[in-house]
């Protein structure tokens, strides 16, 4: 095998933005700092919301309403 082809890996501490920390490895480096994460990101939380600007939803479901027969 070739010498120095691979990354170097490292133990990263991960830091999210809402106080959340946790080790992996990474090829990034000893420390990340992210913004969102599992523990506050709203799919992982089941706090998602569906934000219906403009009625876009109340329009589709017009327009296609005569498909769904």
């Amino acid at each position: 095998m070739k010498k120095d082809l691979h990354p170097k890996v490292y133990e990263t501490a991960v830091r999210c933005a809402c106080g959340y920390e946790f080790t992996t490895k990474s090829t990034v480096g000893a420390e990340l700092s992210v913004e969102i994460c599992s523990h506050c990101h709203p799919f992982f939380t089941g706090e998602q919301r569906f934000i219906d600007s403009a009625g876009r939803i109340d329009r589709f479901r017009k327009k296609y309403a005569s498909l769904a027969k």
